[in-house]
């Protein structure tokens, strides 16, 4: 017994006596006898073995592959691909003031009638069905058709305006139309591509003064454009612009044996003309190529826009980028030429979509590493205050394209619109000018 404030001498145990209690207590723990490991000496100290050091990779390794890993990164995927389709929450249809008239004369509305009381029932966007993209096209197509016949101020009835359906190999149907004139004796043709976003219609006016000139003219709205096939605005390929224009020029040729053609393009327009122009059997059949503000180059509104191009037109193609540019640039000096290309409902006026811009500085790369081997004669014309296109790349063309007959023009303080500018009778007499000295040199 140890009592509390008293001391007790302590005793020292040799060490040797130790080791052989611990010995004799493993030796005959329960049935199991004790052994020593054989690089155990006597006294029970142990003898140096080597040890292999890793790295742990492979442990890493593994644990990257891993069923945590892998629904981890499922989770993180899935958060992505719902922020991608956030934009598509809601859906708004435009309507324009002609087709809510024909929605009315469909379902039986009469003048006379009182209005119904209704009841305005807010559902979730999924409920509410999308509108067919047939319907959408053939309310355009027949907007297109029923201007043919319209008569605007200032024309007399001297030109013939018709209209016909192409179909291109892909299936597609384009709205056409031409204008012939009807005193004056056919001597050239031309064929006339629109630019971004608005339709052949718009130069019905410069169409009748080139027939005065003794042209026959015809007009294509390229695909999504106009009375054309396709998503009003989109365009999947400028490809299929290029190749379709090709088909409708040997269809052109084709109809009208032995007269000389040529080209005109505005803005994108341009763009798929000269990239069409730049194929040798093309190059063979035009004699000139009338350029209005070519989209040889253009600027992104955002440098980010240019590099997320390629990877959102794959994923979102027709997603529009509408905080890129609200309002839009100016394209014209002349405010009643603005109402009237914003009121037009042939015109698309909502913000551009990822695969359309994606494609439009696709083609500008392309044309801006092939200038030199331009050989046709061309007529650039430029405002030098175009924001939209840019004027400089039209001075390249003109440096470096390898056509012994070019001409450029620049109009200072001009924008992007040049035939719909307050100048445009003077820029129009310039263009005529230029083809008639071809034509009858054609003679």
């Amino acid at each position: 017994m140890i009592c509390i404030g008293t001391s007790v001498p302590a005793t020292q145990i040799p060490r040797q006596v130790l080791q052989e209690r611990k010995k004799r207590k493993l030796r005959y723990s329960g049935d199991r006898v004790w052994k020593r490991p054989a690089n155990m000496d006597a006294i029970g100290v142990g003898t140096a073995r080597p040890v292999m050091l890793t790295s742990g990779a492979s442990g890493r390794v593994r644990a990257l592959f891993s069923l945590r890993a892998l629904r981890s990164l499922q989770l993180i995927l899935n958060g992505i691909l719902l922020l991608l389709l956030l934009p598509f929450r809601w859906r708004t249809i435009l309507v324009s003031a002609e087709e809510k008239q024909e929605a009315a004369v469909l379902v039986g509305r009469r003048g006379g009638e009182e209005k119904k009381k209704s009841v305005v029932v807010r559902v979730p966007a999924a409920m509410v069905p999308r509108r067919p993209k047939e319907l959408e096209v053939a309310a355009r197509r027949a907007m297109a058709i029923r201007r043919i016949g319209l008569r605007e101020e200032g024309d007399e009835g001297r030109s013939v305006r018709n209209f016909a359906i192409f179909t291109t190999d892909r299936g597609d149907t384009l709205f056409t139309q031409s204008w012939t004139s009807v005193s004056v004796r056919t001597k050239g043709l031309l064929v006339l591509l629109h630019g971004l976003n608005e339709h052949s219609g718009r130069y019905n006016h410069f169409a009748r003064q080139l027939n005065e000139s003794g042209l026959k003219v015809y007009a294509m709205d390229w695909i999504g454009h106009g009375g054309s096939d396709g998503l009003h605005g989109y365009v999947h390929s400028l490809d299929y612009a290029v190749n379709d224009l090709k088909a409708f020029l040997d269809k052109v040729l084709t109809e009208n044996p032995g007269l000389p053609c040529f080209c005109f393009g505005h803005s994108t327009g341009g763009a798929i003309v000269l990239k069409a122009v730049l194929d040798p059997k093309v190059e063979a059949c035009v004699k000139g190529v009338v350029l209005t503000s070519p989209a040889i180059r253009v600027q992104p509104s955002h440098p980010i826009v240019a590099a997320l191009a390629p990877i959102f037109s794959f994923f979102v193609p027709t997603y529009q980028f509408s905080a890129a540019n609200k309002k839009g640039p100016p394209v014209s000096r002349d405010p009643e030429a603005l109402k009237a290309k914003y009121s037009d409902p042939l015109v698309f006026t909502g913000a551009i979509r990822v695969r359309t811009g994606y494609e439009i500085l696709r083609i500008s790369y392309y044309l801006q590493q092939n200038l030199k081997r331009l050989t046709v004669p061309f007529l650039v014309l430029h405002g030098a205050a175009d924001t939209v296109t840019d004027p400089v790349a039209s001075k390249m063309l003109y440096k470096e394209a390898s056509s012994s007959d070019k001409t450029i023009k620049l109009y200072d303080g001009f924008l992007h619109d040049l035939l719909f500018e307050p100048e445009k009778e003077e820029i129009i007499g310039y263009i005529i000018e230029w083809l008639s000295s071809r034509l009858e040199a054609e003679q």
